[in-house]
């Protein structure tokens, strides 16, 4: 598997120069629900006005899937743990701003000249994008720890142990801590959302921080379930992605555990419509399940998908597909009651043969001719 050592901004730096009001992009995939859109247009040509070379090319937690999965006869599977193969960028106003897995570094860039502003080292890799919110940078790493910059500066505001304590192990040829960051820091309402651990046996830690001083609200436990890739939000709810295994949904309040969703696992997840995305499965599928419920709404072929009101692009190993995800929706839930409608009727059909005996039997046959066309 191949990473590429070089990270280009192109498309960061025209829309900074292009107009001056374009709209942030202060998190991964642009918002907290991870829908991938911007407002604003790219005026063509597209000019390349700058690039950066990383010298040392990602380092991701998980270098590999698993070959197949021979009880459930399921070969060349896709990769699920798929959070940090690239250096994902955030920019805000003129500044844009990355993390390295490779070289524990957080570093900020001028987006229209390609300037260094500054670099902040941490402890240990980073490795999902900073998010920045109100003049400061927030992010996590495998050193057990949250942290809180200077946008502009780089200045530490604050640093925060995620872990229950400081204990160093060996991991991916580095020491990190028993308990490393490794989902995003998502920040609403002056809180700062984020897990550590990676091993469900030594607890795995989701914790909401006060962004003024990095003291702790609340740290629920759990020890089930991993926590690795990008957290999302909703009003009430915060949804974090289990490596392979599927996301779990908890209370923003007080982190109580709601539900863990059904389908396919994966790291990949957004939301949209009061619904829950994610992927990409063990074959390259993205199940939707709907607020609320634990079982799967509809499936997707693909690996990610980004959404606007009403249209969905789905992006597998070779296509990208336009969906219309409203009337997509609408036939699946008519699917589903015509299956329900059917399981029902066969149910039926079974008791009349059990109970009606020979003379029956043409009549059931030819109700279960019409059901089957």
């Amino acid at each position: 598997m191949h990473f590429r050592s070089t990270l280009i901004l192109t498309s960061i730096a025209v829309m900074v120069t292009a107009s001056a009001t374009a709209s942030d992009w202060p998190t991964y995939r642009a918002d907290y629900s991870r829908s991938g859109v911007s407002p604003d247009p790219l005026l063509m040509p597209l000019n390349e006005s700058w690039v950066f070379r990383s010298h040392q090319k990602p380092q991701p937690a998980w270098q590999g899937e698993a070959k197949w999965d021979g009880y459930n006869k399921v070969y060349n599977m896709k990769a699920r743990q798929i959070f940090d193969r690239a250096f994902h960028t955030v920019n805000v106003g003129d500044h844009v701003y990355w993390a390295s897995s490779a070289d524990d570094k957080v570093y900020c860039y001028d987006a229209v000249t390609g300037t260094e502003k500054w670099v902040f080292f941490t402890d240990g890799p980073v490795r999902l994008a900073p998010t920045v919110v109100d003049g400061r940078v927030y992010i996590g790493s495998d050193d057990g720890f949250a942290y809180c910059l200077e946008a502009d500066t780089g200045n530490l505001v604050w640093r925060q142990q995620v872990a229950p304590e400081r204990q160093i192990i060996p991991g991916n040829g580095r020491l990190v801590s028993k308990w490393p960051v490794r989902t995003s820091l998502a920040v609403m309402d002056g809180i700062a959302y984020c897990s550590a651990g990676m091993f469900p046996s030594e607890g795995v830690y989701l914790t909401a921080l006060d962004v003024s001083d990095g003291s702790r609200k609340w740290q629920q436990a759990q020890f089930d379930l991993p926590a690795q890739g990008y957290i999302l939000t909703s009003a009430t709810r915060l949804y974090v992605p289990a490596g392979r295994n599927n996301p779990v949904v908890y209370d923003r309040i007080d982190g109580t555990r709601i539900r863990v969703v059904s389908g396919q696992g994966g790291t990949y997840c957004l939301l949209t419509d009061n619904a829950l995305v994610f992927g990409p499965g063990k074959t390259g599928t993205l199940g939707m399940v709907e607020q609320g419920s634990s079982d799967q709404l509809a499936s997707f072929s693909g690996n990610h998908m980004i959404v606007t009101p009403a249209m969905s692009y789905l992006h597998s190993d070779t296509d990208i597909t336009a969906l219309d995800r409203t009337r997509y929706l609408e036939l699946s839930g008519e699917r589903r009651k015509v299956s329900q409608l059917q399981s029902q009727a066969y149910k039926q059909l079974r008791k009349l043969e059990e109970e009606g005996g020979e003379a029956a039997a043409d009549t059931i046959a030819l109700i279960r001719k019409d059901l089957i066309n």
